[in-house]
């Protein structure tokens, strides 16, 4: 079974079209306009062994909230969409990775109850024109349309772009974790619930 998800979002502020493959090989095809964001969803794509296509455009003259929001919303779907009813996977993932001085940690499961803790406060947000606070609209996001209970914390870090490759690859490799499938489950939900 190929666990994929397609979809494409239309609103008056953004267009945006994804494709995700959970078992995939870390393959990224990402444009949405601002680089930055593109060189993170990269890095999770290759860190999670996920394949994502994506393509996004937004009203990003006014700023960039609208269209990373959007994107979490659109990822967070698909990935609802990818892992169907959550048989067989092993729910929870967890990852702490560092970036030269920066330590991130990620903590997620899969339970289909959004929750979201964000502890990320930098000295500096700006990296070039970029500002890395809006990044916790994106996991908001993908928490809510995921279903996903996810944690986020900055352990230590003082460069913006070395906060939030600590936190893409963290995230990939928690949410990779979280996604494999465990074959002493065979195929069952993993819940005393037998529900998620």
């Amino acid at each position: 079974m190929k666990r994929t998800a397609q979809l494409e979002r239309k609103t008056k502020e953004t267009q945006i079209k994804v494709r995700l493959s959970v078992d995939g090989r870390g393959k990224a095809d990402v444009d949405t306009g601002i680089p930055f964001l593109d060189h993170m969803l990269t890095l999770f794509a290759v860190h999670g062994f996920m394949d994502l296509e994506l393509k996004a455009s937004g009203d990003i003259d006014v700023d960039h909230h609208h269209t990373i929001e959007d994107i979490g919303i659109c990822f967070g779907s698909a990935l609802a969409q990818a892992i169907g009813d959550r048989a067989g996977i092993k729910r929870f993932g967890d990852a702490t990775v560092p970036m030269d001085e920066s330590l991130a940690r990620v903590v997620l499961d899969l339970s289909n109850r959004p929750f979201i803790s964000y502890n990320v406060e930098p000295k500096r947000s700006s990296t070039g024109t970029f500002d890395i606070d809006l990044l916790g609209e994106f996991f908001r996001a993908v928490s809510v349309h995921s279903g996903m209970n996810l944690h986020v914390d900055l352990l230590r870090g003082q460069d913006p772009h070395h906060i939030s490759e600590a936190i893409f690859k963290a995230f990939a490799r928690a949410l990779d974790m979280a996604c494999s499938i465990d074959s002493r489950l065979k195929g069952a939900i993993p819940s005393t619930k037998g529900v998620l």
